[in-house]
């Protein structure tokens, strides 16, 4: 073990050495001294098989017949018929080849190499009197307060308690712009503080922060097989010892050792059994770099092929920051509002923020009502018990499920929101309608262009769903020319929709936050997160989109077809070279060093082809849309 440890430290020393020795024996041989020309190329030989015959005895303890172990039979053939420069020739270029392989290997790597590398290895803990003391980012605990300075990364995820500085969230979201964060806001590790001093209180450490479960993530995605690696696995389990037979019969029935040992060379599946995982790599560590985290190269197949995209409103298609902007009360005083805003101070959800945030803006005092019997009801809203009053918030099925039945008047103002495509929310205190508000989010940046590059990389279908009432709905589907619009659904007639798509023959992807539309992101065939950083989206989804962007969901689409073909292309590479590496030992072009030549030079051709991808990116179709825009402005 420790002599195989020391050659295989020592290969690329070997490799060298082998390389010096050729040399000699080519000069002996232009100066005639068939000594020298002899023995160079025996060292050699014997030298540089040495690294080879370990791996296949490594290989053949766990019954494997490797590549290195046709290169071994090989160079002992070429011992037994004397051709000593062909011996020597074949194992430098496999070793030089493997050489070669390593490095540009690495450089498929490299964006997670990057990323592995970027995460923070101490910090600058605080004491109760405040001074700070530098601390092994392993030994912080959950409540600790920590220190960081300008340039440094945040050790932790938490909350800011002192500063308002600008932090790079590149390690997390791919996007370098800078983002101002202040007391109360969430900072991520490994984001770098631009400017400024912050104090963060940690509540999550080490591997449990979002950058730690990012890096592992995109490495254990880096292991999970595609079908295309799945079906090479299989096939080189077979080909290889077929490769072994059919040179034994070569040999036999045309009395041509040399022959034998060059179809062994020839038929060395390098190119084949590389080809897959490197696109694999290369395309998974593309997305890392820019901010979408796609777990595995069989979810980059599945997504390749997807014809249907469906999307949620709320956090999904719009910002999720809505703002109540119209309201139509039904009596004198705002105790209506009070109470509802009571109710929702205890919800996350972004309506309950939205007229919490309207409650403080009307000054009233409702943090002191004591809320009781809290009940959220799916997909129609929630009851409480507020001050010894019932209290609905929620749509119009809501009202009708209590009894409670709208006037002429407050039918038409809800129907005004409604047209407006703002989503209504009615408050009803003991079966009496207090106010109606109409509750308006505004539509990401850049989603109708984003949509139209979809449609240009083959989703043939966009379909919206919601819980929200069908005139919003529709309102925003218009706005963004989706296929199809479906409302007032309940998660769980989400799920049907996107079964019933599938079972249609339809490969579905389903766009959410990764919180409330898990149900439908784990039905469908890809379930895509847009995520800034949760843990619900990081750890459930297929694919997440680490700043919830539509140009990273665009990025994703297209790094997903570019990978797929990308290993189609390697694998017609490698099947092409072994088909015209045997018509030219036919045809008599070919010999063992030709062929280990050619055979090197094709693994290093399907590496450099899959390096392309690290450069992958989607071109816009902003131009476009702008283009069309115009010339409809024209033509009417």
């Amino acid at each position: 073990m420790k002599f195989q440890r020391f050659i295989n430290q020592h290969t690329n020393q070997i490799t060298a050495v082998t390389a010096g020795l050729i040399g000699i024996g080519l000069l002996g041989g232009v100066m005639q001294m068939t000594w020298l020309y002899q023995i160079a190329f025996i060292l050699a030989s014997l030298i540089s098989a040495v690294p080879i015959v370990l791996r296949a005895v490594s290989a053949l303890r766990f019954k494997t017949i490797s590549i290195e172990l046709l290169v071994s039979i090989a160079v002992v053939g070429a011992f037994i018929i004397g051709e000593y420069n062909e011996s020597a020739i074949v194992t430098f270029l496999f070793l030089f080849g493997t050489f070669l392989e390593n490095k540009t290997l690495a450089k498929t790597r490299h964006s997670i190499k990057d990323l592995t590398e970027m995460a923070p290895t101490t910090a600058l803990v605080l004491d109760q009197a405040g001074h700070p003391t530098e601390t092994d980012v392993d030994f912080v605990d959950v409540g600790d307060v920590v220190l960081v300075k300008t340039g440094a990364q945040v050790p932790v995820d938490g909350q800011i308690v002192s500063g308002t500085v600008y932090v790079n969230e590149a390690s997390i979201t791919g996007e370098s712009k800078p983002v101002v964060k202040a007391v109360g806001d969430q900072v991520y590790s490994g984001t770098i503080l631009d400017n400024g001093t912050l104090k963060v209180k940690a509540t999550k450490v080490g591997e449990d922060t979002t950058f730690g479960k990012i890096v592992d993530l995109v490495e254990e995605a880096q292991d999970t097989k595609s079908p295309a690696e799945k079906f090479i696995d299989r096939f080189a389990t077979y080909y290889t010892p077929a490769v072994l037979v059919i040179a034994v019969l070569v040999g036999v029935i045309f009395a041509d050792f040399k022959l034998a040992i060059t179809v062994l060379v020839l038929g060395c599946p390098g190119a084949l059994v590389i080809g897959a995982p490197v696109s694999n790599v290369a395309g998974i560590g593309n997305g890392a770099k820019h901010g979408v985290l796609v777990k595995g190269g069989d979810v980059m197949n599945t997504l390749s092929h997807v014809e249907t995209v469906i999307f949620d409103k709320t956090g999904t298609l719009t910002e999720g920051k809505p703002a109540v902007t119209t309201a139509y009360h039904y009596v004198d005083d705002q105790s209506g509002l009070s109470l509802a805003a009571a109710v929702e101070a205890q919800s996350d959800h972004p309506l309950a923020r939205a007229m919490v945030g309207f409650a403080d803006h009307q000054q009233l005092d409702f943090a002191t009502l004591p809320v009781t019997s809290s009940q959220t009801i799916k997909g129609r809203g929630m009851s409480a018990q507020v001050n010894q009053k019932q209290v609905l918030i929620g749509n119009q099925q809501l009202m009708v499920d209590h009894g409670i039945h709208l006037s002429a008047k407050q039918t038409a103002d809800l129907r005004k929101i409604q047209q407006r495509g703002s989503s209504s929310v009615i408050v009803a205190v003991d079966q009496r309608v207090y106010l109606i508000l109409g509750i308006s989010d505004v539509i990401r940046n850049g989603v109708k262009e984003s949509l139209a590059q979809l449609k240009k990389l083959g989703v043939k279908k966009t379909v919206m769903l919601t819980g929200d009432n069908q005139l919003t709905a529709q309102a925003v589907g218009n706005q963004l020319q989706l296929d199809d619009v479906h409302a007032d659904l309940l998660p769980e007639e989400k799920v049907a929709y996107v079964k019933q798509l599938q079972h249609a023959g339809q490969t579905v992807a389903f766009v959410g936050d990764g919180i409330n539309d898990s149900p439908s992101l784990a039905t469908a065939d890809i379930g895509i997160a847009m995520g800034s950083g949760t843990d619900v989206a990081v750890e459930t989804s297929d694919v997440v989109l680490m700043s919830s962007g539509f140009d990273e969901l665009v990025h994703a689409f297209g790094l997903a077809k570019k990978t797929v073909l990308n290993t189609k292309e390697n694998i017609v590479i490698a099947v092409g070279t072994v088909a015209l590496l045997l018509i030219g030992l036919i045809a008599g072009y070919i010999y063992m060093a030709s062929g280990m030549l050619v055979h090197e030079a094709s693994i290093l051709v399907v590496i450099f082809n899959a390096m392309r991808l690290i450069r992958y990116q989607t071109k816009s179709l902003k131009l476009d849309v702008d283009q069309v825009t115009e010339k409809q402005i024209k033509l009417s």
